[in-house]
């Protein structure tokens, strides 16, 4: 048999191998021509994972990286001592921020932002439900996008699909976290300490609306570190399935 011939048999072997949802019968049939010709056909790891698996891999990826995201994120300083997702002011209010400091109520602008992030902290477990919906009604087409995608593709899979929701449904856990920590209270404070200066044009940002958003984006920020890590780090793939996922990437 010709050398060409043989790097047919090879290429088309290690296309099949390659490609998770190939027939397991041609597979075969190519192995015994192959034999036959006393040829060692390439095998890959990846030609052992099945579509279903590649799926529930990367649903329990994404299982993991939420769940380890909320309960970083809703610890004491989940928001405030992480300076990546913290949230400060609004663009809008920060030159009531300055005003404030400029005469010596800096501390009440401290306040507002502590009880902001206090109520992203607070909220931030609510959001897990809403994305095990997302998750669980991923299909076999996301999965393998997401797989042969960057090192953050099932976090933005994930911010596709749940983002309307999560603000709609996060909207009301966020106003009653800011209630609870009275970030209202210090938001409240500020303003109507800003208003009392001289000249000043009046400005009062959506606060709910605003700590909504900013807790989401951290959420998201935090998610595609738990997933770039799972790709990454074989000690972060902590069931089988996701060694054996992400273990043939």
């Amino acid at each position: 048999m010709n050398r060409f011939c043989k790097y047919i048999i090879c290429t088309v072997a290690l296309v099949i191998s390659g490609y998770t949802g190939y027939n397991q019968n041609l597979r075969d049939m190519l192995n015994d021509a192959a034999k036959k010709k006393g040829i060692n056909l390439p095998t890959t790891n990846s030609g052992s994972l099945s579509n279903t698996e590649v799926v529930n891999g990367l649903k329990q990826a994404l299982q993991v990286g939420t769940q380890n995201s909320a309960k970083k994120l809703s610890a004491v300083n989940g928001y405030f001592g992480n300076q990546l997702i913290k949230i400060a002011m609004p663009p809008e209010a920060q030159k009531v921020e300055q005003a404030l400091r400029d005469i010596g109520m800096g501390s009440k602008v401290d306040q507002a932002v502590l009880s902001m992030n206090r109520a992203a902290e607070d909220a931030a477990t609510k959001a897990v439900p809403i994305f095990v919906n997302a998750i669980t009604n991923m299909s076999i087409q996301d999965g393998m996008s997401i797989l042969k995608g960057d090192n953050n593709a099932a976090t933005n899979f994930l911010r596709s699909k749940t983002y309307a929701a999560l603000t709609v449904a996060f909207a009301p856990e966020i106003k009653k976290s800011l209630d609870k920590v009275n970030a209202t209270k210090y938001w409240g404070d500020v303003f109507n300490a800003y208003d009392r200066i001289p000249f000043v044009e009046k400005v009062n940002p959506d606060l709910t609306s605003y700590v909504t958003d900013k807790a989401l984006n951290g959420l998201f920020i935090s998610i595609a570190q738990e997933e770039a890590n799972i790709r990454s780090n074989p000690n972060a793939r902590v069931t089988d399935l996701l060694k054996k996922v992400f273990g043939n990437m």
